[in-house]
């Protein structure tokens, strides 16, 4: 059963990716294409969690933490960037 929940979950996080990728291209302003490849980095984060489930494995888990948190540093830095104009003062 966890198996067809996995690849049921696996489907929908590609599809939410797949989406994503067509906002990032298609968005009308800037703030919109930050807010969507914020999201792809979540979905990444998602699919690295149950890919590790699907595994077996923590490397993954360690992984995801490493790229929500680059994620995260790469959005406040984007946003300090287009409220100011430079991220270091």
């Amino acid at each position: 059963m966890i198996a067809i929940a996995l690849t049921f979950t696996f489907g929908c996080f590609a599809l939410a990716l797949v989406l994503n990728l067509w906002r990032v291209i298609r968005a009308p302003g800037v703030p919109d294409r930050v807010l969507a490849l914020d999201t792809m980095v979540v979905n990444v984060i998602a699919l690295l969690v149950l890919y590790g489930i699907y595994q077996g494995t923590a490397v993954y888990f360690e992984a995801a933490v490493l790229i929500a948190m680059v994620g995260f540093v790469s959005t406040v830095a984007y946003a300090k960037f287009m409220l100011r104009g430079d991220i270091v003062e």
